[in-house]
């Protein structure tokens, strides 16, 4: 269900933002927030076609050149935070946590509702994910065939690192902390090599709330990691998405202890190869793409970079987007 209406977002007066009340949990009330690019035209516009993007771990929507590059292309853009997440995390909250990624589905559903009003039944509807919000938007389509137009995926996480063998060995003793302490945090592993490539203060070209996005990242627990575990074994089984889609990701990994200035120009959150195999496993029509020098958030990725992305998403969206 939906709360309250559309209000100026934190982006700035081109950006609107609404709050979906969600049903609460044991940590009390739970909202999403949905965030819609409006920015004046000369007359109002009703686009035929939308894209809902979804962001990934221990992050939030600020990705505006995302939404400019969308709203030039005649599509309305729409970007959720997921409940306690960026906008969504309310005082009290264990951030980002959810035992089952299908929990999701509610704030989804309910942001497609609001597309459909503001746009009509007949607007075509395309989900963007990023990372973990590429893992549930796939897992979603799977489950929902012919909601979606396409997919598109932006370095989502398929697999976890170290392949599907580190899964199977340490989904036991995952599935044991979590049997009794769903929410005990995980030793953290991130040295902060992905901010210092992005944040402004680091040599990076952005800038955004690092209480939303902290470095290092939110902690993992253990409740969470079982659910993440149990949607990379259902894509490796395969999954029967009818939308055509397409995945893009770095040309390369670079994961190491130590700093290097090379990570400016890779991945260094994901392994890039086994995202690439898991990605055809997704659906009938899958197209993969690798962009040479890309970050992680390949839309945050240095501007020639950027533009080699987004005009890859142009060429399959001529071919195969919008249905």
């Amino acid at each position: 269900m939906t709360g309250h209406g559309w209000t100026e977002d934190i982006l700035g007066p081109d950006y609107r933002v609404r709050t979906l009340a969600l049903q609460p949990d044991d940590e009390g009330d739970v909202v999403a927030s949905l965030v819609r690019y409006a920015p004046p035209t000369a007359e109002p516009l009703r686009p035929s076609r939308a894209i809902l993007y979804v962001h990934g771990w221990s992050d939030y929507f600020f990705q505006t050149g995302l939404a400019e590059y969308w709203h030039a292309r005649g599509a309305a853009f729409y970007a959720l935070d997921l409940r306690k997440y960026g906008r969504s995390l309310r005082p009290g909250q264990t951030p980002g946590y959810v035992a089952d990624l299908e929990t999701y589905d509610e704030e989804l559903e309910a942001s497609l509702d609001v597309i459909t009003g503001d746009l009509g039944v007949r607007a075509r509807v395309m989900v963007m994910g990023h990372s973990t919000g590429g893992l549930v938007a796939a897992l979603w389509a799977n489950r929902h065939p012919g909601e979606l137009s396409g997919l598109v995926l932006n370095s989502p996480w398929l697999e976890l690192q170290g392949s599907s063998v580190l899964r199977h060995i340490s989904a036991p003793a995952v599935a044991r902390i979590a049997r009794f302490q769903p929410k005990a945090p995980l030793p953290n592993i991130d040295p902060g090599y992905y901010a210092r490539t992005l944040s402004s203060a680091s040599g990076g070209e952005w800038t955004y709330d690092t209480t939303w996005r902290p470095t290092p990242s939110f902690p993992v627990r253990a409740g969470w990691l079982l659910a993440i575990m149990a949607g990379h074994a259902r894509v490796a089984r395969g999954l029967s998405i009818e939308a055509p889609i397409l995945m893009c990701a770095s040309s390369r990994t670079v994961i190491s202890p130590r700093w290097s200035e090379d990570m400016r120009h890779a991945d260094v959150v994901l392994d890039v190869e086994l995202l690439a195999r898991r990605a055809v496993q997704l659906g009938s029509h899958v197209t993969v793409v690798r962009v040479r020098d890309g970050v992680h958030d390949l839309a945050l990725s240095p501007r020639p970079v950027r533009e080699r992305f987004y005009a890859e998403i142009d060429r399959w969206s001529s071919a195969y987007g919008w249905g």
